[in-house]
């Protein structure tokens, strides 16, 4: 009887795993015809990365910057270069921190912590998070972010950059040359987004290339083999660091995410959930209304109505910093006031925070938020709510496919091989100060 009993149970068993199956099958095409709906090509490639080290191909590439494999080399060591804080404003700073104090890779290059701090702090921990204010410091010296810093993942897809779209000439941003002033000034030069920030944040960062990190660190050489068409006496600048920075970030891409391997052709790539999931963010999720381009971002604006920073308990932010106002802060607009940029959806399993103030600590609290759409903000009115930001009805097997998808579909876990295995300096990176040598195993 007993065997009779487990005869039955299996045979169910493979019955119901055949069902499952020839489901699947019908569901991935399914799938894939409304992916391609949604894609501005009608096809699946749209949404595919190409390899990082096809350089011809990496995405919306600057006129005058072709990506070259000798300026993404550049630009990697420049991104995690602890050496470049050549002008802190106290010595207790200097070549204590880099690129990556606020872009941490195992957090999804995104800060540890609510807020990103690079001069004028001190400390790492495991993951960044106990990265704290440097004694020598008042809170209005630290170089901080008043919002959290996007992530540079994919960030080629981007032609203007920040929350704001403050920076490059392209995209949103063209025609809209009255409101190049400031910090925007920049992109009088013609460059696009990536470009023009990173020569600005050379200052804003207090980075410097000089004689000892040319020299002393073996820079000048890596320089002479990224911009030979350059003249010696611009060789060596914010302008080609930021070219460099740039290529990198080009080539910087979630290409082996189970739904990149998915597009380009293995159906076993995606779980019967991430496929569910895919399914109700390309449809009835509405998530592709605004993360409908490449990257799963867009160049647009829109007000979600999250807290800002000071919110949150940021450092050197208020009610009054302009970083507040989104896309409001870049062209002074009624009409623009509190909207911030659509973000990409690669990797975000690994943050600590989320959205521009670092208001939601989980993925979970994002999707419960997207599917109530309700301000939370006193500055945003519900009814002054993006007209894509509505409520969603979803059931909870819904809300666990979409957050399977989103979680781990969409995740590159190989982000280590963008991460170099040592700096030209020699020093401990992302940060340098003593603590955190300590804590990064590197003293």
């Amino acid at each position: 009887m007993k065997k009779l009993i487990a005869l039955v149970f299996f045979l169910g068993f493979i019955f119901v795993a055949c069902q499952t199956e020839e489901s699947d099958e019908q569901k991935i095409i399914e799938l894939k015809e409304l992916i391609k709906q949604r894609s501005k090509t009608g096809e699946l490639d749209y949404y595919v990365f190409p390899d990082s080290d096809d350089y011809a191909n990496l995405p919306n590439q600057d006129p005058a910057n072709p990506v070259t494999e000798a300026k993404v080399k550049l630009g990697n060591m420049l991104f995690f270069e602890t050496g470049l804080a050549q002008s802190p404003n106290n010595e207790e700073c200097y070549e204590t921190y880099s690129c990556s104090s606020c872009h941490i890779p195992s957090r999804g290059f995104l800060p540890g912590r609510i807020q990103g701090i690079a001069d004028g702090a001190f400390g790492y921990g495991e993951h960044g998070e106990t990265r704290e204010l440097a004694p020598s410091y008042a809170e209005d010296e630290i170089d901080a972010q008043g919002t959290r810093p996007m992530n540079p993942l994919n960030a080629g897809y981007s032609t203007v950059t920040l929350w704001s779209g403050a920076f490059g000439a392209g995209g949103p941003n063209e025609g809209t040359e009255e409101y190049w002033t400031g910090l925007s000034e920049v992109n009088h030069t013609g460059y696009l987004g990536l470009e023009a920030q990173n020569i600005e944040a050379f200052a804003l960062h207090r980075l410097d290339i000089n004689e000892k990190v040319l020299d002393e660190y073996g820079y000048r050489q890596l320089y002479d083999e990224a911009f030979p068409d350059f003249p010696v006496e611009e060789r060596y600048s914010p302008t080609t660091s930021s070219f460099a920075i740039g290529a990198f970030l080009r080539s910087f891409l979630a290409n082996k995410a189970p739904f990149q391997e998915f597009l380009k052709g293995d159906d076993s790539a995606l779980t019967h959930n991430q496929i569910e999931g895919a399914m109700i963010f390309f449809d009835k999720g509405r998530c592709y209304s605004c993360h409908r381009e490449t990257a799963l971002s867009a160049m647009d604006f829109h007000a979600i109505g999250t807290p800002d920073m000071y919110q949150n308990g940021g450092l050197n932010t208020g009610p009054d910093d302009p970083r507040n106002l989104g896309r409001g802060m870049f062209t002074g607009q009624e009409q623009d006031m509190r909207k911030f940029k659509v973000p990409q959806l690669y990797n975000l399993k690994d943050y600590s925070m989320y959205f521009h103030g670092s208001s939601k600590t989980s993925l979970e609290d994002v999707v419960d938020y997207k599917i109530n759409a309700q301000s939370e903000n006193p500055n945003i009115q519900t009814e002054d709510l993006s007209g894509y930001f509505k409520p969603i009805e979803l059931t909870k097997e819904d809300r666990l496919d979409l957050l399977d998808f989103l979680r781990d579909a969409l995740y590159d876990s190989d982000y280590e091989r963008y991460v170099p295995d040592a700096i030209p300096s020699g020093n401990c990176f992302p940060n340098n100060d003593p603590v955190a040598q300590r804590d990064l195993n590197c003293m």
